[in-house]
């Protein structure tokens, strides 16, 4: 029997996802934007032509899905992405999930256990949504997204990993996670392995946030997948440059690594709430941060390294397709 997986327009066959990026947002907002909605109002508009660009240009290289991991608190719009995907052909894949503790919506869930079980109720959201849709849209979620802070993995966030685990084991849908500054990536593994999730249908996010090659090994002997998903976002939110991010992932490669590897930027298109405004340092700093730039710059580096077409291609194909059951 043939393995499906829920895009925003459907499910489809894990065989025909094809080139994939694992890890791009084409809304993403900071809980609190939506108080700040009358000098930053949602432009569904301007998102959907600047969503239809996108989708083309990654089009043109190739791509042919997209998972928007965007989480539940951070501005999620399904109908957005469906949209998008039925103007252009690109295919998207959107989560059901919560962002991490420090930057995601906490006081809603934390209000709830005082009360209750918050746990139940975190995994009827899962479930429902994954199985009747996301609110009326009758649009599916294909992963769940996971978020942990710097250097914990906080009481509050821990609910969400066990549920995860718990739903993965009854669905098995893919788990898709936030590490931050580099940070927590094996006890994330651990977590969630011990909570009897598959871990080869789990993908530690932003593990390239550190280029300490023993952490990354941690976290691969949990039999998880790694994501390299952060190319083009320099030293803001922690992160290394790209070269050192290059410099570990073909030694990954290297050692054998390649067919646990899993590619992207974390871009975000559009920002819910006012259009940011850097100072030009951080704008230097972003200049490549745009979802092109890994076919643009890294696939350059990676070939020049001798990494080989068909290690570029597993990467891109074969590994999203094995993660999400294919």
């Amino acid at each position: 029997m043939t393995r499906m997986v829920n895009t925003v327009t459907g499910p489809v066959p894990v065989d025909q996802l094809g080139k994939t990026l694992m890890h791009e947002h084409f809304v993403f907002g900071y809980p609190g934007y939506q108080g700040d909605i009358t000098l930053g109002a949602f432009d569904h508009r301007a998102s959907l032509d600047i969503g239809i660009g996108v989708a083309k240009r990654l089009l043109a290289h190739g791509v042919k899905t997209v998972v928007d991991p965007t989480p539940n608190d951070c501005g999620r719009n399904p109908e957005l992405l469906r949209e998008i995907s039925e103007r252009t052909g690109l295919q998207i894949i959107c989560a059901t999930g919560y962002y991490y503790e420090g930057e995601g919506a906490p006081a809603y869930f934390k209000f709830r256990a005082s009360f209750g079980d918050a746990e139940k109720e975190i995994y009827e959201m899962f479930m429902t949504e994954i199985t009747e849709g996301i609110g009326r849209t009758g649009i599916k979620p294909g992963i769940i997204k996971l978020g942990s802070s710097r250097g914990e993995i906080t009481p509050y966030e821990q609910m969400f990993f066990r549920q995860a685990a718990r739903v993965q084991r009854e669905t098995g849908i893919t788990i898709v996670t936030h590490t931050q500054e580099g940070t927590m990536g094996p006890e994330q593994a651990e977590l969630l392995v011990s909570e009897g999730a598959d871990p080869t249908r789990v993908v530690i996010g932003h593990m390239d946030g550190n280029t300490d090659v023993r952490y990354h090994y941690a976290t691969l002997e949990k039999g998880v997948n790694i994501a390299f998903d952060r190319f083009g976002l320099q030293v803001i939110a922690g992160c290394p440059m790209d070269f050192h991010r290059e410099t570990v992932l073909i030694g990954l490669i290297g050692m054998g690594y390649g067919d646990r590897i899993v590619l992207s930027h974390d871009t975000v298109n559009c920002w819910c709430g006012r259009p940011l405004s850097p100072p030009p340092q951080a704008a230097a700093l972003m200049e490549n941060w745009h979802p092109t730039h890994i076919f643009d710059h890294v696939i350059p580096v990676l070939r020049k390294a001798g990494i080989s077409e068909e290690q570029i291609e597993r990467i891109f194909v074969d590994n999203p397709r094995r993660i999400f059951g294919g």
